[in-house]
């Protein structure tokens, strides 16, 4: 009998979480214990609601406990760096980490965002992105791992609009050392008005949380995207944005968020337990859940 069979904690069961203030909101510990009830392990995953003043102390109290692993989310994801032994390259570039993973007496920190985004495009929405020319949308931690993982698969060109310029410039200027290769600029929020910016994009990724509640981008118009475009909405709830619900009724193709928070959470369950995830198997156990009402 394996320990999806015969359920509940044991005297062996390893221990992964989340933390973050507040936590309560979290989708993470319903799809990871759906994963690890499908793998058959005796592993559980908790929340861990951490106050800011207190996220020393937590995690040195989880590196006590010998957890095998968590997830960070707001507004830990920078703060926690100090308090970690080592990063991965993509967490040091990103200046973010969303996994921490033991490996025997240190704590290591990714971030799985960039390979959850990537996974996400190719599922979800039947997109390449080798050679692309991209439009990002925002300048916030989701979008540094958006970028990030955009260049590293070689974009031939990405644009990065945000209401604060300097922000959006201070990320393109510490992305194009690492890729200077890529044609990377930066630009207002004003300029998604100028028809030819749309026009010659193959990706439109909004990453801020305009969407969220139905609420819309104003003077976004996606009718010069040609043919056969894609644009991504990193908002998963409601699961058709007013932006996405345009793109479809243009005959572009669409993704949602969702597909990304899966992935990531696949990348990080990866790490930890070095099982191969089933495809899909947290994208289907959120899609049973919001259904259900949460």
């Amino acid at each position: 009998m394996n320990f999806s069979e015969q359920g509940g904690i044991t005297g062996s069961t390893r221990i992964l979480g989340i933390i973050g203030w507040p936590v309560e909101h979290s989708l993470s510990p319903f799809m990871q214990n759906a994963a690890l009830r499908q793998l058959g392990l005796d592993w559980v995953y908790v929340p861990f609601p951490v106050a800011p003043e207190l996220l020393g102390q937590a995690v040195a109290g989880l590196r006590a406990l010998n957890v095998a692993g968590f997830n960070v989310t707001i507004p830990h994801k920078s703060s926690i760096i100090p308090y970690l032994d080592a990063l991965s390259p993509e967490a040091s570039l990103i200046g973010a980490v969303n996994t921490v993973k033991r490996e025997e007496d240190r704590l290591v920190g990714y971030n799985t965002d960039c390979t959850g985004f990537i996974s996400s495009l190719r599922r979800d929405l039947g997109l390449e992105p080798e050679g692309a020319r991209v439009v990002v949308v925002g300048a916030g931690g989701a979008a540094r791992a958006a970028v990030t993982g955009l260049c590293q698969e070689s974009v031939s060109s990405l644009l990065l609009v945000n209401r604060t310029e300097e922000r959006g410039e201070e990320l393109i200027r510490r992305v194009r050392t690492e890729f200077p290769h890529i044609q990377l600029r930066s630009a207002s929020l004003r300029s998604l008005q100028d028809g030819d910016v749309l026009a010659s994009a193959d990706l439109i990724v909004n990453t801020t949380s305009i969407g969220m509640g139905g609420s819309s981008f104003s003077g976004f118009d996606l009718s010069s995207m040609k043919s056969g475009g894609g644009v991504y909405d990193m908002v998963y709830v409601p699961a058709e944005t007013p932006l996405l619900a345009a793109a479809r009724g243009l005959g572009l193709k669409t993704a949602n968020g969702l597909g990304m928070l899966a992935a990531q959470g696949e990348a990080a369950l990866r790490l930890w337990t070095g099982a191969e995830i089933p495809a899909d198997c947290m994208k289907k156990a959120l899609l049973s859940m919001l259904d259900g009402g949460y």
